[in-house]
């Protein structure tokens, strides 16, 4: 596939930056250097320098040069909603164990986390995730049965459900989460070898197709000793974050 213009220009920059040859605090180059550079009308350009705006990457400029902020190293999309692909970049040995699978009837809350009739069949199942053998996480994840029917069809405890499920051919593009924190209830203490009340990382995601419709719903229990969430956020530029309130709800 060929890329457009701006976004061999984003591409650029991007790697300038990730080389450390554009260091934080570094102003990037003019537009006019830009457009120069890569044979480009300013378009292209503002459109590139926008895109690594919104990526928290760089300042908003207002009436002088950008600046190249101090970033958390942003992921790919694969390795944020698959714990195998997250363990392998970032040089940890992943590990699974089973603890159940099961076909069954949807209840009422996952039948509207996955927008579907309640009752419908599902297939869910919890495995214990591990980081070079220590427990680090528990995962419980529920899918539709067209999805679901290729977990089914698939050991769980041999490599990555998401990769199981891509290789099927079914659309995954994007997901939404929610992170909270959660005492450990008695089956989360046992398998990850805590104490029973202790705090726990949780993540609630939800995948999707390209159409929107939900392909698989999860509960995702880290131990915050071994994973945490970061982000950058740039004044002025949306923000990938959403602070939440439940106060009215907790009412």
């Amino acid at each position: 596939m060929t890329l457009q213009q701006h976004e061999i220009i984003a591409n650029y920059l991007r790697d300038e930056i990730a080389s450390g040859r554009c260091a934080p605090g570094d102003p990037l180059p003019s537009e006019s250097e830009l457009c120069a550079q890569f044979g480009s009308s300013r378009g292209p350009v503002r459109q590139a320098m926008s895109t690594l705006r919104n990526e928290g990457l760089i300042s908003s400029g207002r009436g002088r040069r950008s600046v190249v902020l101090e970033t958390i190293r942003t992921q790919p999309f694969d390795s944020v909603i698959s714990f195998t692909q997250w363990c392998n970049e970032s040089g940890v040995t992943p590990g699974q164990q089973t603890q159940w699978m099961v076909r069954k009837p949807a209840d009422k809350p996952t039948a509207d986390a996955l927008e579907i009739t309640e009752g419908e069949p599902i297939v869910s199942l919890l495995r214990l995730r591990t980081m070079n053998g220590v427990p680090a996480m528990l995962e419980r994840l529920t899918y539709p049965l067209w999805v679901g029917q290729h977990v089914l069809s698939f050991d769980p405890d041999s490599g990555s459900i998401y990769q199981r499920i891509i290789d099927c051919g079914v659309d995954i593009h994007h997901a939404t989460r929610t992170i909270d924190a959660i005492a450990a209830p008695e089956e989360d203490a046992q398998l990850l070898n805590v104490e029973e009340g202790a705090p726990l990382l949780r993540m609630h995601r939800r995948a999707f197709t390209r159409d929107g419709v939900p392909i698989e719903a999860s509960d995702d229990r880290y131990l915050p000793s071994l994973a945490r969430f970061s982000l950058t956020s740039v004044r002025g530029n949306p923000s990938p974050l959403s602070l939440v309130s439940d106060l009215h709800s907790a009412s």
